[in-house]
């Protein structure tokens, strides 16, 4: 891949996540456990995570929207909840996409586990009580209903993705 396509992409993908962090950020989420989000920007990681061939490209594209949704909306709570939370959720998604024992569908849900496993220690430390872990079942579930969500939707996309003449260039969708 030439490096300034990769350097657009990237920069694409960076966009892409910030503006659907912003979308997440005005909905109304009444419905799931308090604290609990959609993981919209989430999309763009999975999506990215199944276009580029290098990992460490879809590390900075994470890293580069965390840096800078929090230095828009955020402070440095919000910077280290995401922070963890992202090493976490892109560690576990990576992992299990290399085994090719999972579909997009359980890397995505296993990725909105890992995101409140990573913001729940987190939190642990910050307010010094491990009794927060009691609220991992709650968030086991509203990460897997969220992360499937996601799943199917980068599926969609994904399988629209396939058909453009720019995204036939990448390795991974050969």
């Amino acid at each position: 891949m030439n490096n300034t396509f990769r350097l657009v992409l990237i920069g694409i993908f960076v966009a892409q996540s910030l503006v659907l962090y912003i979308i997440e950020g005005l909905l109304p989420v009444p419905f799931i456990a308090p604290g609990a989000k959609l993981g919209l920007a989430n999309l763009i990681t999975v999506i990215a995570l199944y276009t580029l061939p290098k990992k460490k490209d879809v590390a900075l594209i994470l890293f580069l929207r965390i840096l800078l949704s929090t230095a828009f909306a955020g402070g440095i709570n919000a910077f280290f909840y995401s922070v963890c939370g992202a090493i976490f959720s892109f560690g576990g998604m990576a992992l299990l996409q290399k085994t090719h024992r999972f579909s997009l569908f359980g890397v995505s849900a296993a990725g909105g586990i890992f995101h409140n496993i990573g913001q729940l220690l987190v939190a642990a430390c910050i307010v010094e009580n491990l009794h927060l872990f009691l609220y991992t079942p709650v968030l086991t579930l509203t990460g897997t209903g969220t992360g499937i969500l996601i799943g199917i939707i980068a599926a969609f996309t994904l399988q629209h993705l396939k058909k453009l003449p720019l995204f036939k260039r990448l390795k991974t969708f050969s």
